[in-house]
């Protein structure tokens, strides 16, 4: 508690003196307005955002919208917050003036150092590095060719998946909680995808643990947004709780990370095998130790900014995807019609016995994919993207933007938007079939942006396309494995919370009914 005085007279003192000097300087921006807002009161609201994430303001937002209008601002701390909650507006701003509001907000004291002074693609300013380290992951690793080198990956991680719930729905009750299977084997996919082997389970489970603890206290971190000096003193034991973290995720990457570099100098590996005829499977690390950094005299990757890289691939790609599919399999619990229409369209590609369905089979599946789109439109993984600034001065419906806001877009009501959407808040897969509202979205938004749970514009996810693979293909086969049941007397609740990505506050339990014998 004590703590917390401290650091709240410290803010008052610093922010007294901020108001004081803004007087004195001149006021030539007076001439353009910021977007309309509510009243900043400096203290209380630093304290409040030490203390609670950007999806607690959520519903309060709404109704600010509500009020202001479709641009609002907020002075969460001294720099101001924008929040954009028009499709059109948004569209301007990340796609026709895509360049100039793809930049991002100079970085924490936290961030700094788990990202190895902002050296991965979400957190680097936006510029040569980040061109080279978007183009290696989107042509090296997620270029189609590639991905269909995966392949095997996928089908060995289906088999963990459908063991795991087959395993756990034979014991107790039969009632199964589906998440934590749904991360496991995802990460399964993204460590291979990373590392290029498959890892036994204790490495595996090594590397989700460290993972799970920097997400999971990432909300902490936030306190060393401001006065990094003052509050890593005052709050010490945190900070070196995040040292701990990040000295535990290079003591269990590091030697991966180098193991990877011995084998790719051994000789064979160029032609997919070595000298002992081991299948050499491209990896992201391998893509990651040939690259030298554009503004550093053209140096290589130090490994610490190579365990970053690894990390953010390994958290983008894990529970935005786990989440995704228990949205999209809670909605098919509970609405037993599309379950049942889905497996009619199923059956008809692959037959009632067939096998594992392919990558191939997907591309007949029209209402699979108008499931997955509904899915991702209703139950967005993230309601923001991250945030973004500009560079100098601009405007925006008539409104300044001035160089080094966050500049927020709300993701979730943009899918959610009643002008576009009927009924936005019931899941109706049909909407996406010819003549629905939904036909022919672009999901890129790069002619206009109806839902953009991938962001869009220069900073759009580059795992894109992996991720509606994924989704497409395990939803496939898990529908096609098992017969998704509600829980006798239990109503599948929809509810939110946010963890990294925004979960079901209480997850999925389901009962699970093999359609296939042994």
């Amino acid at each position: 508690m004590l703590d917390w005085i401290f650091l709240f007279l410290t803010i008052s003192l610093c922010l007294a003196s901020r108001l004081l000097l803004s007087k004195l300087s001149n006021t030539s921006k007076k001439k353009q307005t910021l977007p309309p807002g509510p009243r900043y009161i400096p203290i209380l609201s630093s304290i409040l955002f030490l203390r609670r994430s950007l999806f607690d303001f959520e519903p309060i937002l709404r109704s600010l919208h509500a009020k202001f209008g479709p641009v609002l601002t907020l002075r969460i701390t001294s720099r101001p917050s924008i929040f954009i909650a028009d499709r059109d507006l948004a569209h301007q701003a990340l796609v026709q003036a895509g360049a100039t509001f793809a930049d991002r907000l100079t970085a924490t004291e936290a961030s700094r150092l788990l990202t190895s002074n902002r050296h991965n693609i979400s957190s680097a300013p936006y510029g040569p590095l980040w061109r080279l380290l978007r183009r290696n992951l989107t042509a090296e690793i997620l270029h189609p060719s590639r991905i269909k080198l995966f392949a095997p990956a996928r089908r060995w991680v289906l088999d963990i998946l459908v063991n795991n719930l087959k395993s756990k729905s034979e014991t107790g009750d039969g009632v199964v909680v589906v998440m934590e299977s749904f991360q496991y084997a995802m990460f399964c996919l993204l460590v291979f995808m990373c590392f290029g082997e498959r890892l036994d389970e204790k490495t595996i489970r090594d590397i989700e643990a460290v993972q799970r603890h920097l997400l999971s206290s990432f909300v902490k971190f936030n306190v060393f947004a401001f006065l990094p000096k003052i509050t890593k003193l005052v709050f010490r034991e945190r900070w070196n709780s995040l040292l701990a973290i990040r000295q535990k995720q290079e003591e269990i990457f590091i030697p991966l990370i180098r193991a990877r570099r011995d084998r790719k100098q051994q000789p064979g590996n160029g032609d997919g095998k070595n000298n002992s005829n081991r299948i050499f499977v491209y990896s992201y690390v391998d893509s990651l130790l040939g690259l030298q950094h554009p503004e550093d005299g053209g140096r290589k990757l130090s490994e610490g900014e190579i365990v970053s890289l690894c990390s953010e691939f390994l958290s983008g790609g894990t529970d935005t995807t786990a989440t995704a599919l228990q949205w999209i399999l809670a909605n098919l619990v509970k609405h037993q019609e599309i379950q049942a229409k889905l497996r009619e369209e199923i059956e008809g590609v692959v037959g009632s016995e067939g096998e594992e369905i392919k990558e191939e089979d997907l591309q007949k599946m029209p209402y699979l994919k108008a499931v997955i789109m509904e899915g991702l439109r209703r139950h967005p993984p993230g309601h923001f993207v991250l945030p973004h600034t500009v560079r100098e001065d601009v405007t925006l419906n008539g409104y300044l933007i001035p160089r080094g806001a966050a500049i927020n877009f709300t993701v979730a009501e943009m899918g959610w938007d009643g002008k576009v959407w009927e009924q936005p808040m019931e899941f109706k897969p049909e909407r996406f079939l010819a003549g629905g509202s939904g036909e022919g979205v672009d999901i890129t938004g790069s002619r206009e942006i109806k839902m953009m749970p991938f962001g869009v514009g220069r900073r759009i996810c580059p795992g894109l396309g992996l991720a509606m693979l994924h989704l497409e293909y395990f939803v496939a086969n898990l529908v096609r494995e098992f017969e998704w049941k509600a829980v006798d007397g239990e109503a599948v609740d929809l509810s939110e919370k946010l963890e990294f990505t925004v979960v079901m506050k209480n997850p999925l339990r389901t009962r699970l009914v093999s359609r296939r014998k042994d």
